[in-house]
């Protein structure tokens, strides 16, 4: 049932819900207003203020001889309890359909309190709104704030403006009110409606010329509403009032307003959201010539690939190059190729067709440009050959030769990308930790100076790696706390793998880290088999294995040996070694080695210890840890076993 004015009863089963339907509003004239804005009658002006008195109480029990001092400061009358009571039961009357059991203005003890719906109350109502601003996106923070100032109608308890029980009250109203216009002016000046922010900031300095925020909000719109003589005119008066009227020195921001201003400080322009900007540009885009959206689509994919998108990046780098190829400019397809300067830490790719396709059309091109093409076009093509090539085919020589010509042209993003080259192609041999942590030193030396974050990640990965075969974990740890922050700073999500990596390695954390680090990766030439390695690695050096052995996917060749020797089948061991070829030259052929040599002494075949050694000698120095995803330790001792 909904009464006339009053609130609606709602039949939910046993139960019964009261939504009230009045509002109750006292930012203004005070008055409680019908669903149809039809004003509610609440008898005399005592009557009201009571209702007032008990609003600003916020739902606390108010003592029936506090509402009688309230409301009769001077000379309350004889029967003024009296009076009280049934000011109580009129409102009642009016407020609650149910006043056998009222729940909005109730009894408690010796007094009484108002607990309305807060959707009911206009005062409630600006202050949910003003408070849920806080936090919110500029465009909700300002939508919530121009409700909330939508519930002013006037001065608040204007009725009742002598009273010594609302000056405390109206001059907080006041300041939330002043507040809420300021931060919903700094709102729309963070969403470009600057014109809105500067006409309601002239209005509140004209009414409150002592508020500097204010003043430093208008002459912040002012200037990015391109009218910067008459935001620093702004400034001066507000600097004038304060120092010759009051004698007080103004905030500091407003100082730096002033500089920021005179200077033309770009970080006074108005912000744009992300989504603004990438609409924005997107729009244009559509007009811009194919073959230049080519070389642009081109420098996106490189992006998107250190943006942690490995796999849509792969593919969308083959169509890239497909569609340059297509326009039979080898010029135009060299730098669509070489815009791609993602270097890798990793000496197996995540898609070796995808890797094999980009070195065929790298070569194509290389092939098509002969000796008349730029320089560094051929060095950004031989690069991306020496790249693409890692763990699949030596290409030192392309690395070096890219190298050279980046030297003799001093780009250093250009020599940044072919020394990426040569550090995976750095594994012709064992044992080359030192050459390639001095690689790596340079490849960070010059993306610091010259601002390559991608690279310098690149190079403290790959010095990181170099450092714990060398054993200088102190540095390693050093390079593994800078990657992280760059990694948060440049948003590079995949650097963050290997440093997990890493200090699962430091500290010897349990494999099951390790999976679940690299579950998530969208690294498949990293993830594929490298957990179960780890825990192999793992492993006492002698006993079964618990349970079935781990998946060690492309390295399981090398590690079948170990598992059999290390669990007593002396005989297995041996038909395996007889049969295995070398590892693959790439960041694990030390440990993987190691593996070969302990199952040979083990198992006892002379010829595989002799092989094993004979490869890791050149490592003699090192630790097996120069991918640093593992470490089985010093490699020299091993070596001495083996004679």
């Amino acid at each position: 049932m909904v009464g006339r004015d009053g609130p609606a009863r709602r039949e939910r089963g046993a139960s019964v819900t009261t939504v009230y339907t009045w509002d109750l509003r006292v930012l203004g004239p005070v008055g409680v207003l019908s669903p149809e804005g039809r004003p509610i009658a609440l008898g005399g002006r005592r009557q009201r203020e009571l209702l007032c008195l008990l609003l600003t109480a916020r739902g606390r029990i108010v003592g029936l001889d506090r509402l009688v001092d309230d409301l009769w400061p001077d000379d309350p009358p004889p029967r003024a309890r009296g009076s009280v009571r049934t000011f109580v039961s009129d409102l009642r009357r009016a407020l609650e359909a149910d006043r056998a059991r009222p729940r909005v203005l109730v009894t408690e003890g010796p007094g009484y309190a108002l607990r309305p719906p807060p959707d009911r109350v206009d005062l409630l109502r600006a202050e949910q709104r003003v408070e849920a601003s806080r936090d919110a996106p500029p465009e909700r923070a300002a939508r919530l704030l121009e409700e909330a100032l939508a519930q002013w109608r006037g001065e608040p308890f204007a009725e009742f403006a002598g009273a010594e029980w609302a000056r405390g009250e109206r001059a907080r109203l006041a300041e939330l009110r002043v507040r809420a216009v300021e931060r919903l002016a700094q709102a729309r000046l963070d969403t470009g409606r600057t014109d809105e922010a500067v006409a309601a900031l002239h209005a509140l300095v004209a009414d409150h010329p002592w508020r500097e925020e204010a003043w430093r909000l208008l002459a912040l719109g002012l200037y990015r509403g391109g009218r910067r003589s008459d935001a620093l005119a702004a400034l001066a008066t507000a600097r004038a009032r304060l120092v010759g009227e009051l004698g007080l020195d103004p905030d500091p921001r407003l100082a730096e307003l002033e500089v920021g201003i005179l200077r033309g400080d770009p970080a006074l322009r108005p912000p744009s959201s992300a989504r603004d900007v990438w609409s924005d540009t997107t729009a244009a885009y559509a007009a811009v010539p194919a073959r230049s959206r080519l070389e642009t689509t081109a420098a996106l994919v490189s992006d998107l690939a250190v943006s942690g998108a490995v796999a849509a990046a792969a593919e969308q780098r083959l169509e890239t190059i497909a569609a340059a190829e297509r326009f039979g400019d080898p010029e135009l397809t060299a730098r669509v190729i070489g815009r791609f300067d993602v270097p890798g830490v990793w000496t197996r790719s995540d898609d070796p067709a995808g890797a094999a396709a980009v070195v065929a059309a790298a070569e194509r091109t290389l092939e098509r440009l002969g000796d008349g093409g730029s320089r560094a076009g051929r060095a950004r093509l031989l690069a991306t050959v020496a790249m693409e090539s890692r763990g699949t085919a030596d290409r030192g020589g392309q690395a070096r030769e890219a190298e050279r010509i980046a030297r003799e042209l001093g780009d250093p993003r250009l020599l940044c990308s072919a020394l990426a080259g040569r550090l995976m192609q750095a594994f012709e041999r064992t044992g080359t930790a030192r050459e390639r942590c001095g690689i790596a030193a340079e490849v960070v030396g010059l993306a610091v100076d010259h601002d390559l974050a991608t690279f310098e990640v690149h190079g403290r990965i790959s010095r990181m790696q170099a450092l714990s075969a060398l054993g200088r974990f102190g540095e390693a740890d050093a390079d593994a706390d800078r990657v992280d922050a760059l990694a948060e700073g440049f948003d590079r999500p995949l650097a963050g793998v290997f440093t997990a990596l890493y200090r699962r390695m430091r500290r010897d954390g349990p494999p099951s880290r390790a999976a679940e680090v690299l579950a998530g990766s969208d690294m498949a030439g990293l993830a594929e088999g490298t957990a179960g390695l780890v825990a192999v690695c793992a492993l006492p050096e002698e006993g079964a294995a618990p349970g079935p052995a781990p998946d060690t996917g492309p390295y399981t060749p090398w590690v079948r040996p170990w598992l059999a020797a290390r669990a007593g089948d002396g005989a297995r061991a041996r038909a395996l070694l007889d049969a295995l070829a070398a590892p693959p030259r790439d960041l694990l052929q030390e440990a993987l080695w190691l593996l070969v040599l302990k199952a040979a002494l083990r198992a006892g075949h002379p010829e595989a210890v002799r092989r094993a050694a004979d490869a890791l000698r050149p490592a003699a120095d090192e630790r097996a840890a120069g991918s640093a995803l593992l470490d089985l330790g010093p490699i020299a001792p091993w070596l001495a076993r083996a004679g």
